[in-house]
């Protein structure tokens, strides 16, 4: 089993800026991609950005320039800085490893950018 803790969500701003991180502890022997998802309220969860092991990031159009994803291995740790935050932003966050073919998510962290 694979166990995934997020942390970093709260309350912020429109321009700020928030740091969310996801550690995996459990079952691994190797961490494939990782990546992070939200959904806001009535919609369906998207894809944020994700990671391979390689290093290679992916990111919808829309956090472009503003997200950054980043991943520690040795401490299989992914992280997700967000900057420049609007209020369309707002979501809950998960993330997401895969591990020998297997997918694991977090329980998510909840992201709400108001004035």
């Amino acid at each position: 089993q694979v166990q995934l803790v997020e942390s970093g969500g709260g309350l912020v701003q429109p321009g700020g800026s928030l740091r969310l991180s996801c550690a995996a502890s459990g079952s691994i022997f190797s961490v494939n991609a990782m990546g992070w998802y939200r959904q806001a309220p009535g919609k369906q969860r998207e894809l944020v950005a994700t990671i391979t092991s390689g290093g290679f990031r992916n990111y919808v159009d829309s956090v472009k320039g503003r997200f950054t994803i980043s991943r520690d291995n040795a401490k299989n740790t992914v992280y997700l800085q967000m900057n420049s935050l609007k209020p369309e932003d707002t979501a809950v966050y998960y993330c997401k490893v895969r591990v020998v073919g297997i997918d694991y998510w977090g329980k998510g962290t909840l992201v709400t950018v108001s004035s």
